[in-house]
């Protein structure tokens, strides 16, 4: 795991470089607030380890422009212990607080709990993405399988991922265009054959009556959209 360590001072910095190292981290370091916003956006990082007293940028800053487009974990190192500092720090997007001076096991510590709790997030919404359900049907976007009553259904790709985009998107209506467009990766020239089709045979696959769909209902004079169906899944 690398971790990304913005301190100035260097005997602080190389302390908690070659103990991390020894951790098996990886670590890489910044000086100043400006090449550390340019190396955190030059690679892909674990944790950030972030003082806030640093020059150019001052913590606060790099803070800002990391949290515009990353949710790393983010442990502040500082010698300020106010409540208020904390308060503005943690609200700003830390993870976690860290006085100065610390106990380095401390600090291995947060780096831990943090690096444990984010990847747990990160598993459990990929998860959480992957497996989609409607009723008694359930989607499995990784193995590109689909189960109705715990039973297999064999879709052909563009079935798949017709009924991938409707239940990725329970409330949105699309056009026949527009599942043409995503579907075909191509232009839609009023050809709906294409997709009547398609959506045909997905219907015969899944739905207890395809003359009276409930999965995938049309709406007249627009598309079609996810059915509202609140069953349990059985």
């Amino acid at each position: 795991m690398k971790i990304l360590l913005v301190e100035d001072d260097m005997e602080i910095s190389d302390m908690l470089k070659n103990f991390l190292i020894t951790e098996n981290f990886e670590v890489v370091t910044a000086f100043d607030g400006e090449s550390a916003c340019q190396k955190f956006f030059a690679d892909d990082y674990s944790l950030v380890l972030l003082d806030l007293m640093i020059p150019k940028k001052n913590g606060m800053e790099v803070m800002k422009v990391i949290r515009e487009r990353n949710t790393v974990p983010i442990i502040i190192l500082s010698a300020k212990d106010t409540d208020s500092d904390k308060t503005l720090g943690l609200g700003l997007g830390a993870d976690d607080y860290i006085i100065k001076p610390f106990s380095i096991t401390e600090v291995l510590a947060r780096i831990k709990a943090n690096i444990r709790r984010n990847t747990k997030y990160i598993m459990q919404s990929a998860k959480e993405e992957s497996i989609l359900k409607c009723g008694n049907l359930i989607m499995n976007i990784n193995d590109y399988s689909v189960l109705k009553n715990e039973t297999r259904i064999e879709l052909t790709a563009k079935e798949f991922e017709i009924l991938k985009i409707l239940m990725k998107n329970p409330k949105k209506v699309y056009t026949k265009e527009q599942i043409y467009s995503l579907v075909w990766n191509d232009a839609y020239f009023g050809d709906e054959n294409a997709v009547n089709v398609h959506i045909s045979r997905l219907r015969n696959k899944i739905e207890d009556n395809p003359r009276d769909p409930k999965i995938v209902i049309t709406v007249w004079g627009i598309g079609y959209k996810l059915g509202e169906m609140k069953g349990k899944i059985k």
